[in-house]
């Protein structure tokens, strides 16, 4: 019995003994490491940071100011930065981040503006000022999309829920070869395209289309990017034969218009008593200040206002052929300069002798009027020879898998 008394005694002191060494340990805390936050090329740990975006009546100067930087230091990057970054060009909506110094004084050291979506332009004032302009990470990734025309190109790209961007892209490409005011319902396309993300996650829009296939009126037409370092950098889209798809013409002077009277020697007008009035122009329709764009490579013989053409500019091309743009809003070329196709000559407009804002666009050969969609216009360069092997390479799978996109 005493013996039983002295164990339980000793069991009772060892667990108190126990209970109060673990009274006397100290508390372990976590300890929660802050994450580290890159962007830009700056760990913003080592900032306070401030994101706004620009307001209006906002300058860079008024924000920088305000933030402690100095007059001198403002103007040195007004004046002696201009070339890499242009303060004044600074546009309400814009984002910008402010990395101040972590002290009592809270002074802004780096200012960050986002020109878009993927550019940016950084001023740092620390030690010396520099200036730099840069891009997000991009991250490219390949997709594919097809459609069947029911009304526009522009309306199946948006029943597809793709880019408008898609659709001024594949009209360029195709800008010489399909005559887009004439699209019929059941004409199709599949395209094979790149898409930007930054920092992998946020979408960036289209970047290029590697391939595309259009079936217009029934007839397949393909289209392939490629461009090469040799031989003056080509590039450009080039059919499954190797064939430049660019023509020395566009087929039309303005984007997404209409032709509201096309070239016609057997025209008669009731307001004339039917009497035979010639008309040995396409006129396109579109609402007044469209740019107007010159079809090929050309230097400007004529830049003037007259009569019944009001506005007007004409262009020599070459031996053969010349255009005439009329019943501009304005003129935004001189007679002596040179042009590239695509580039804006003017505006649509009502000057001269018309019943609605249009172009009037002519075409000349050899001297003579005649109707431009009645021409078969030679194509650009084709591809040269040395290059083929090197398409070819690159066309076979684009084109296998252009095939087997389905509808």
């Amino acid at each position: 019995m005493k013996n039983l008394i002295l164990l339980a005694l000793t069991l009772s002191l060892l667990t108190t003994s126990c209970e109060n060494t673990k009274d006397d340990l100290p508390e372990i805390q976590e300890v929660v490491e802050e994450p580290i936050i890159q962007q830009y090329g700056y760990i913003f740990n080592d900032f306070n940071v401030t994101r706004d975006t620009i307001r209006s009546g906002d300058t860079f100067g008024d924000i920088l100011y305000s933030n402690g930087v100095s007059h001198d230091k403002i103007m040195e990057v007004a004046t002696k930065f201009r070339d890499s970054f242009d303060v004044r060009r600074i546009r309400v909506g814009k984002p910008y981040i402010l990395l101040n110094s972590k002290d009592s004084l809270n002074q802004t050291q780096v200012f960050i503006y986002e020109t878009n979506k993927i550019d940016y332009a950084v001023v740092d004032f620390r030690d010396e000022i520099s200036i730099y302009n840069n891009q997000k990470p991009i991250r490219y990734q390949e997709r594919e999309a097809s459609g069947i025309i029911s009304n526009s190109l522009s309306a199946t790209m948006e029943e597809q829920n793709l880019s408008p961007n898609m659709t001024d892209q594949l009209a360029n490409i195709y800008a010489w070869t399909i005559n887009f005011f004439k699209l019929q319902k059941g004409d199709r396309f599949k395209v094979i395209y790149t898409e930007r993300f930054i920092d992998d996650t946020i979408p960036a829009g289209l970047h290029e289309i590697k391939a595309a296939y259009f079936e217009h009126h029934g007839k397949p037409l393909y289209a392939f990017n490629f461009s090469s370092d040799s031989l003056d950098n080509i590039s450009g889209y080039y059919d499954e034969q190797a064939n430049n798809l660019k023509r020395a013409f566009l087929k039309a002077p303005v984007k997404f218009s209409r032709i509201s009277s096309r070239y016609n020697l057997n025209r008669r007008i009731k307001y004339y008593g039917f009497k035979l009035r010639p008309h040995k122009g396409t006129d396109f329709a579109a609402p007044i200040g469209t740019p107007i764009l010159a079809t090929a490579d050309g230097v400007i013989t004529k830049s003037e206002y007259r009569g019944g053409n009001g506005n007007y500019v004409k262009i020599r091309h070459n031996g053969t052929y010349e255009t005439q743009y009329l019943h501009m809003k304005a003129r935004k070329v001189k007679v002596g300069q040179f042009v590239s196709q695509g580039d804006v000559i003017g505006w649509i407009g009502m000057t001269g002798n018309t019943g609605g804002p249009h172009v009037c666009y002519r075409f000349w050969k050899n001297g003579k009027q005649v109707d431009p969609f009645q021409e078969e216009t030679p194509f650009s360069e084709p591809l040269p020879e040395e290059l083929h092997d090197q398409y070819f390479a690159e066309l076979l799978p684009l084109k296998e898998e252009l095939d087997c996109i389905t509808f």
